[in-house]
């Protein structure tokens, strides 16, 4: 019996991607020109860093490279797979290309998957403009920055809770991979590329989790240690002027 063979290379092999089309570039040059993009992104968000008259942490230094690169990713990597999802699969632009070549770990992005499609529009129009903010905010030392950088790192670790959630869902419930076996595409790829959005996010909300316990240290020391000696030089003061007052009143009485 003849099997026709699937006009696609992913998984599963039944999945229905009619308009694709093979790259043209090599995954060499995919991958440099993608590592070029973050890189620049990288360098010029640390220059940055550099450059504030702010005495930054390191940690600060981090979360704004961070940001400044999820804003990156989100508005412009996502945002163009948001925009272009119906031609993706025949698109040989750099990043149609790095898509293709991504979703060889995950053929929901051709396939019209409504999840991912939910996923990366949020993604793309609220957290990577929000990535941005709380990048400006932490360089401009913005009271924002702190309830800024918790609720983006409470997204991105809810996203990628549902992103591999869903993914291992289905194959438990059906069977059914979305990734290519070879460990190249499943490890380095699904697993290795999105792992960060799950490890940075919850360093910097322990960090941040941190810092605010060591300001309320600091301020119960300083209520500890402090407060009995203004308290007892405020209340001399004002027996003072107390008494100051009774005097004054006692001398006018005796002018009368």
């Amino acid at each position: 019996m003849d099997v026709t063979a699937p006009s696609h290379p992913y998984y599963p092999p039944t999945a229905s991607i009619p308009t694709y089309v093979a790259n043209d570039a090599s995954v060499l040059r995919l991958l440099v020109t993608f590592g070029l993009m973050v890189g620049v992104v990288l360098g010029l968000s640390y220059w940055q860093t550099i450059q504030s008259p702010l005495r930054l942490r390191p940690i600060d230094r981090f979360a704004v490279m961070w940001f400044a690169l999820c804003g990156f990713l989100h508005v412009g990597f996502e945002g163009y797979y948001v925009y272009n999802r119906t031609s993706i699969p025949q698109l040989q632009t750099v990043f149609g290309q790095l898509w293709k070549e991504y979703t060889l770990s995950d053929s929901r992005y051709l396939t019209s998957d409504a999840f991912t499609i939910c996923v990366e529009t949020i993604t793309a129009l609220v957290w990577g403009p929000l990535s941005w903010l709380t990048y400006f905010a932490i360089l401009t030392n913005s009271p924002y920055r702190h309830i800024n950088q918790v609720v983006v790192c409470t997204a991105h670790l809810y996203g990628v809770a549902l992103y591999y959630g869903t993914n291992l869902g289905d194959f438990r419930a059906t069977g059914v991979s979305y990734s290519r076996p070879e460990a190249q595409y499943y490890w380095v790829y699904y697993v290795g590329l999105n792992a960060p959005w799950a490890v940075v996010p919850l360093a910097l909300v322990c960090s941040e989790q941190g810092r605010r316990r060591g300001r309320k240290e600091k301020e119960r020391r300083h209520v500890a240690n402090g407060v009995p000696v203004v308290f007892l030089h405020d209340s001399y003061k004002q027996t003072a002027r107390a008494f100051r007052a009774l005097q004054a009143q006692e001398a006018e009485r005796k002018t009368q």
